[in-house]
């Protein structure tokens, strides 16, 4: 049986960018704690996913985004133009991420929400493609996410529709 020989140093960076991750989600999370009640609505979408499961689906995200920006900082040896660029997209989505349940719990601007969510996914999209050319498993990492804001962009546009937001 061969022996997997694990290189300490390499697990930091992505151990880090899980932390920066979760802590970017909390600090989002705190801002808009009063606020995260979708029950403010008057009409939820159909198959809405139950208000328990947010925070847990959300963590696991968060970490899984951050151990692939940490995977592709580890190959920065390689193509430094590249990976920059990959780690550049990933905070730009992180920060787009962070805005979107400000503006959507915090401003109840749904209409501005699920444009900021449209911007995020392609952001996701460029971000996992840079990720998969640069660490294969740092671009795979990053398809829960994209599953979980197609999710979050029909409860965003489902709310925006059934609660006579104007367009």
């Amino acid at each position: 049986m061969e022996r997997i020989k694990i290189k300490w140093h390499e697990l930091a960076a992505p151990i880090v960018g899980a932390a920066i991750s979760v802590l970017v989600g909390l600090l989002s999370a705190f801002l808009t704690r009063k606020n995260m009640d979708l029950a403010s609505y008057a009409t939820l979408p159909p198959l809405a996913p139950p208000m328990w499961l947010f925070p847990i689906v959300w963590t696991i995200l968060y970490v899984l985004m951050g151990v692939s920006a940490g995977l592709v900082y580890n190959r920065r040896e390689g193509d430094a133009t590249a990976v920059r660029l990959a780690l550049f997209t990933f905070l730009f989505q992180l920060f787009i991420n962070f805005i979107w349940s400000i503006v959507f719990f915090n401003l109840k601007s749904v209409l501005l929400a699920l444009i900021l969510l449209g911007v995020l996914m392609f952001a996701v999209i460029r971000m996992t493609a840079e990720f998969w050319r640069i660490h294969p498993l740092a671009g795979k990492l990053q398809i829960p996410y994209i599953v979980w804001l197609a999710v979050a962009f029909y409860l965003n546009f489902a709310i925006l529709l059934l609660n006579g937001v104007q367009l």
